[in-house]
């Protein structure tokens, strides 16, 4: 693992709000995150099909609700009336088509959001193997060299398996859906497979994470330029494919712009996903993807300083054993 950074990468990243850093994870790393990530998605998979085939698991009444109105008004105008309902309630609705079941996307496979990629989130609470990795302090140091935190926690860890004629990745924060608010949150992407623009490798808007605001956002639909009604000055911004080998990986603030294309290829377009927050983070009232039973227990202002929720990996420049 790559884990010393130069202060040409540190700069990058400052000023352009991510960072590639190819050959990331060697190869026998690489296939062994893979195939930890695979395992953890299958399991969560099938976790979902059988509670759905015993009829444990039933379509949440927001899915139901959903589905009739597309019946009625068309996916199109659907998308619009959602747009209308976060000014009316706020920004805390998850994605577009997210069901919340067993924390995946794929409650609901007739919605738009479940055809943009499988998503698993808590991926590593399915693998031994994954939550190691998750886990390695290393990473904790290359978040703190890259955004100057003094303690590093992760957030969550997701699957993100964009399948063969998956659809697009519309432009869109991270921050602003998360339940804590900092300038220095980031993501790191890790490509699994080789990374093109026929598969739908990432792209950015350089420099959007130094204007952008953590109430402006948009969710995951199909409105692929959505965002950019929130920021037309971002439209003056050239966006920049990020095609890569597998084992690369890429940190990017969480309030810079990114957004994918569809998967044209026949095979799939996997990536891991870690998101990294402040130790003194605190909570700002957002839901996200915290259990309802820890949300009960919180009010805005209270640190997020779980250790089994939000895990510290690295602290005061020193590793967390």
């Amino acid at each position: 693992m790559k884990t010393s950074l130069t202060q040409e990468q540190t700069a990058v990243y400052e000023k352009e709000g991510y960072l590639p850093i190819e050959d990331f994870l060697d190869v026998e790393e690489l296939t062994r995150w893979r195939n930890a990530a695979e395992a953890a998605v299958e399991s969560r998979l099938a976790a979902l099909r059988q509670g759905t085939a015993s009829g444990e698991l039933k379509a949440p009444l927001t899915t139901r609700l959903r589905s009739s109105v597309g019946s009625i008004v068309g996916e199109r105008k659907k998308d619009i009336l959602r747009q209308a309902l976060q000014k009316i309630f706020g920004s805390k609705l998850m994605p577009l088509g997210f069901s919340g079941v067993l924390d995946t996307n794929q409650g609901d496979q007739d919605s738009f959001y479940a055809n943009v990629y499988t998503q698993v989130i808590g991926s590593s609470r399915e693998n031994e193997e994954l939550r190691r990795c998750a886990l390695d302090s290393r990473l904790g140091s290359v978040v703190a060299q890259l955004s100057g935190m003094s303690g590093v926690r992760i957030y969550h860890d997701q699957a993100l398996f964009k399948m063969p004629q998956s659809n697009f990745t519309s432009w869109h924060l991270d921050t602003p859906f998360w339940s804590f608010h900092s300038t220095q949150a980031l993501t790191m992407w890790l490509a699994l497979d080789d990374m093109t623009p026929e598969n739908g490798c990432m792209q950015y808007l350089p420099g959007s994470h130094r204007t952008a605001r953590m109430d402006k956002n948009l969710s995951i639909g199909s409105d692929f330029d959505g965002l950019f009604k929130h920021y037309p000055e971002w439209r003056k911004i050239e966006p920049k494919l990020c095609s890569c080998r597998a084992g690369t990986a890429v940190f990017h603030n969480g309030l810079l712009a990114h957004a994918a294309g569809p998967n044209l290829s026949e095979r799939p377009r996997r990536a891991y996903a870690i998101a990294f927050m402040p130790a003194q983070a605190t909570f700002n009232g957002i839901k996200d993807v915290m259990s309802s039973e820890y949300f009960q227990k919180l009010k805005p202002g209270d640190p997020l300083d779980n250790n089994e929720v939000y895990p510290l990996i690295w602290s005061s420049g020193h590793l967390v054993i």
